[in-house]
């Protein structure tokens, strides 16, 4: 089988990128990340629109798509050693069948030795993301950034949608409830009984109204400290709706009162940097609901700051890490050496 393509619109690799066939493990053998699209909205509760996301965060940048992008502090190419799979023919109207395509994708890519990071979608395809990753470590977890929790059991009559993914997760034990953790809730879903049921897994979850009494930062270094306890790598799921819908108004389900985009970028950022990514996945990008752009260029900016941090964390290697708080022009011109 070749390479698919996008599902929807022209086929082009993000920000141009070499192309690869995920069936064809000798194409990315190279390759430190592969990306795959997964342009799935059938499990969407209210506005639909995320099978475009792909297209448009693949796409979405000013900048010359020539498959490289050097972070400007970071010193590194975001895009060095990163190839583009396409996207997976997947069915609206077919959850399961959709699902188990993409569990297939991203176990077999991860097996053969790369991090998959998978453009959705709704949020329905953290559940197969997740599991095809959890398929090759002993225990993974998970940090999710969302408004909402998608911890529902049966919602309109179905136990698959974008709600319920986290709670099929834990069910299914491919990553422990207490190693689940949750930024950026908000609003009014769900409700008690549902809250009550995260409790006793043990998940952590942590709301906005935490975040804006503690600082993100303190937020994440607890939540570092937990991921990192006993489990081999970590699961990265963004839900662009984690930000406020000033930031990003092209979503399905927008929730008033999230983080910024600047927090977002940032706290990407440092996770791909400081902890063992094995997996990653952007999802809820819905283009008919985006306003200039504002939401598809944000997620193209997530991507990009997983991708550098990821590569700032292999550089660092065997050596100090990176000092975030280094000036932009320090080392440079004349002065050739990195600075510690």
């Amino acid at each position: 089988m070749t390479r698919y393509g996008p599902m929807f619109g022209p086929d082009y690799t993000f920000l141009g990128v070499p192309a690869c066939d995920w069936q064809e493990p000798a194409t990315y053998a190279d390759a430190d990340v592969v990306i795959v699209g997964a342009p799935f909205d059938g499990g969407t509760s209210h506005r639909p629109g995320a099978r475009f996301g792909p297209q448009v965060i693949r796409g979405t940048d000013y900048l010359p798509h020539d498959g490289s992008r050097p972070h400007m502090s970071m010193r590194v190419d975001a895009l060095e050693n990163v190839k583009d799979a396409g996207d997976l023919e997947v069915y609206s109207g077919e959850i399961q069948r959709s699902c188990g395509i993409i569990e297939d994708a991203v176990a077999f890519i991860a097996k053969n030795g790369a991090i998959p990071v998978i453009l959705g979608g709704d949020h329905t395809v953290t559940w197969p993301d997740v599991a095809g990753v959890a398929k090759n470590y002993k225990n993974i977890s998970v940090i999710h950034f969302d408004a909402h929790a998608d911890t529902g059991d049966i919602e309109f009559g179905s136990l698959y949608g974008h709600g319920q993914p986290m709670r099929r997760l834990i069910e299914s034990g491919a990553v422990r409830g207490d190693r689940f953790l949750q930024v950026g809730l908000r609003g009014y879903w769900p409700g008690p009984e549902t809250l009550d049921w995260m409790a006793d897994q043990g998940m952590n979850s942590f709301h906005m109204s935490e975040i804006v009494v503690q600082g993100l930062d303190t937020i994440l270094d607890r939540a570092f400290e937990i991921a990192l306890d006993g489990c081999e790598g970590v699961f990265l799921s963004v839900d662009i709706d984690v930000c406020d819908p000033g930031h990003a108004p092209g979503t399905g389900t927008p929730e008033p009162g999230g983080l910024t985009s600047r927090q977002l970028l940032d706290a990407v950022s440092r996770i791909c940097h400081e902890l063992p990514v094995v997996g990653m996945d952007i999802v809820e990008v819905s283009p008919p609901f985006d306003h200039a752009e504002i939401t598809a260029m944000l997620g193209n900016r997530v991507v990009l700051e997983a991708l550098s941090g990821m590569a700032r964390r292999r550089k660092d290697a065997g050596g100090p890490p990176w000092n975030r708080a280094t000036p932009l022009l320090a080392g440079r011109g004349t002065q050739k050496d990195e600075p510690a």
